[in-house]
């Protein structure tokens, strides 16, 4: 059985080191209020994808990489197919091919440990550090999302954390220096992103007929973000908002 694959970009340079083939797969438990991809989060979508089609791809990109791309799994969510996932990592990484996996690190079994082991980098999404805040965001709490944390961090496999700062849903002071006294001494962190909220994804919702319920949420202003970004440096190093 393959991958469930909803579409892929090439030569993506925002989910991960370099320039990277990012491969968005179908699916996904959460259901974030400002989520850019609604139409990947049934699971009833995409198309069945086998290893050797996703190898070929990436050999065919792999010139651009360079020493520091290579190709990452987005979604959805790709722990969702972890299974399915790991011998395809497998085949990427004996073809020296760099893997990132773009998680909410809401799953977790045996074979979501045995692909972040394979991993070169995660890039973790944190939505929010207060749990009910968290609850409002994604519809679940994020007590495995802090345990896949710790986990990277006691295994020694670097990671990068993501935030969405969301007017009135994620910009919350003491929620953010929870997340920094909670995070700020871990050694595999290697890099923080602050990203801005935005809707571009928000003319899907009428394609898909559901309701967009953040119509009256505001952008972010430039001082938003640079409060933000003084909030997280007094925690975390290599802190940058994209």
């Amino acid at each position: 059985m393959g991958l469930k694959v909803h579409s892929y970009e090439s030569l993506g340079t925002y989910d991960g080191p370099g320039i990277r083939l990012v491969v968005f797969l179908q699916g996904c438990p959460f259901r974030c209020l400002y989520c850019a991809n609604p139409d990947t989060i049934g699971f009833d979508g995409g198309t069945e994808t086998e290893t050797a089609e996703i190898v070929r791809r990436a050999l065919n990109e792999k010139p651009f990489f360079g020493k520091r791309g290579g190709v990452t799994f987005s979604g959805g969510e790709p722990t969702a197919q972890a299974k399915e996932l790991v011998p395809v990592v497998k085949e990427l990484k004996s073809n020296g091919i760099n893997v990132c996996i773009d998680t909410n690190g809401g799953i977790w079994n045996r074979d979501v440990e045995e692909l972040f082991s394979l991993a070169d980098l995660t890039l973790l999404d944190i939505k929010e550090f207060d749990n009910s805040r968290h609850r409002r965001i994604t519809g679940h709490d994020n007590t495995v999302t802090l345990n896949t944390a710790k986990w990277l961090e006691d295994n020694g496999r670097p990671f990068w954390m993501r935030y969405v700062l969301v007017p009135g849903l994620s910009d919350y002071e003491e929620d953010i220096r929870a997340l920094g006294e909670h995070f700020g001494g871990y050694k595999m962190l290697g890099r923080v992103e602050i990203l801005p909220y935005h809707t571009l994804g928000k003319h899907k919702y009428g394609t898909l007929g559901w309701e967009y319920r953040l119509e009256d949420t505001p952008l972010n202003t430039p001082e938003q973000l640079s409060a933000a970004k003084a909030l997280f440096d007094e925690y975390f190093r290599c802190v940058t908002v994209n």
